[in-house]
């Protein structure tokens, strides 16, 4: 897979494109005569947002921070992140996902969806008034229903996931125990690593590292998130001065503060163990897993990329980028659990036990894992008592799933926000019936 970063829509196309005001299904600027329903539900552009200054709007939306020369293009600051967020893959190496040689299509439907916020009456075009969102799309199954970008981003944009990626590689670990490259969750990582023989995460059994519930001590959410600046040194930046290698760098973690299966604790790193799993498992790259077991046979319509490490292995814990529609269609694939018209390309079992929470695994159930989330393999299991699950990324990334409605909700931001709960459950209540 070519590292070299891929074309992307000028600027000036895009704000050329903004004052289409619609587009066709298929990605192409709609006639300005055309039908007013293909107005209402095709994609909608704007070349601005709510604070648009503080996203750096007056530099066109810059791509990264200069001053961050020994972290080229780590948006620190909000002036880079609608920019570095949709350009992420010109910044750092990548291995590209082939888009597929027939792209699957969306129909359109056009909705209406109104609810109320802080005691206000509110509508999609409220909420995009006053939160920092990139991209929003709300699907029923194979209907769009509400399609908008903001910041001057467009439908040719890929948007990066921040931790989103780690349910992709959740999904990959599902797919290969399906095909038996991979043969037992309650098998241990240093089964199938053997750079992780004798460590601690190599004693761990998969099941756990799916739940991030390893035991082994790593520091994300405390001391400013110490441990993950650390593994970041050691596995993308490498080097001469920091040469550990991808799986050095994941090993050098190794106190054991709990055992396994017993506490949820979040950790980044236990994708990356995972995603060192399922490439010696299955003997390619997680792009090319990926590109053939999922990307090409669901029909995406568009290339996307993933970033690499310095030994040129994928981050299996983020930086995963996409158009909003493929992340829609990942969705769909999540929201009849694996299947994709009569082709099980997950396996059914494992999304059911993903995005279950066992009798023996209590401490994992929504309000137990976190104050309001529970979690799954890699998923984040949602609260409201029917079973709904998402994908999460800082900075308010999401991909929220209802499979009793095929109801999905894309949401790509640069910060994260309180109401997208309410938004969802609104479109949870009225779309998702037909």
């Amino acid at each position: 897979m070519s590292n070299r970063p891929l074309p992307i829509l000028s600027r000036r196309a895009v704000l050329a494109g903004c004052a289409a005001a619609a587009v066709s299904s298929s990605g192409g600027f709609a006639q300005a005569d055309g039908a007013q329903a293909a107005v209402k539900a095709g994609p909608v552009f704007s070349p601005s947002g709510p604070d648009a200054e503080r996203y750096g709007a007056a530099e066109n939306y810059p791509i990264k921070d200069p001053g961050l020369s020994h972290q080229p293009g780590n948006p620190l600051s909000p002036k880079y992140r609608v920019g570095a967020f949709s350009h992420f893959d010109e910044i750092f190496p990548v291995h590209r996902i082939a888009r597929a040689t027939t792209p699957w299509q969306f129909k359109r439907t056009p909705a209406e969806l109104r609810y109320t916020y802080k005691g206000q009456p509110s509508s999609v075009a409220d909420y995009l008034s006053r939160n920092p969102v990139t991209g929003l799309l709300i699907a029923r199954d194979d209907e769009i229903l509400f399609e908008h970008y903001q910041y001057g981003r467009t439908d040719r944009d890929r948007l990066m996931s921040q931790s989103m990626a780690k349910t992709i590689t959740g999904l990959l670990i599902g797919i290969a125990t399906g095909d038996g490259a991979i043969r037992s969750v309650d098998d241990t990582a240093e089964t199938y690593v053997a750079g992780l023989n004798g460590t601690e995460y190599g004693n761990t059994p998969l099941r756990a590292l799916l739940h991030m519930s390893s035991g082994v001590d790593f520091g994300e959410e405390r001391d400013n998130g110490r441990d993950l600046d650390r593994l970041w040194i050691d596995m993308v930046r490498g080097g001469r001065f920091f040469n550990k290698g991808t799986v050095g760098s994941m090993a050098q973690f190794n106190r054991r503060i709990a055992p396994p299966g017993t506490r949820f604790y979040y950790a980044s790193v236990e994708a990356d163990v995972l995603g060192a799993v399922l490439r010696a498992a299955v003997d390619t790259s997680m792009s090319d897993y990926l590109h053939d077991k999922v990307w090409a046979p669901i029909g995406m319509e568009a290339d996307a990329t993933w970033m690499v490490d310095a030994q040129g292995h994928e981050v299996a814990h983020g930086f995963f980028n996409a158009v909003l529609r493929d992340y829609a269609r990942l969705g769909r694939l999540l929201a009849h659990d694996g299947a994709w018209g009569n082709r099980q390309i997950v396996p059914a079992q494992w999304m059911i036990d993903a995005t279950t929470v066992r009798t023996s695994d209590g401490y994992l159930a929504p309000g137990k894992a976190t104050h309001d989330f529970g979690y799954g393999y890699l998923m984040w299991l949602l609260p409201w008592g029917q079973r709904q699950f998402a994908l999460f990324g800082a900075l308010g990334q999401r991909i929220c799933v209802d499979p009793v409605s095929k109801l999905v909700m894309v949401h790509t931001a640069v910060e994260q926000t309180a109401e997208i709960w309410t938004l969802w459950n609104a479109a949870v209540a009225q779309l998702g019936q037909r």
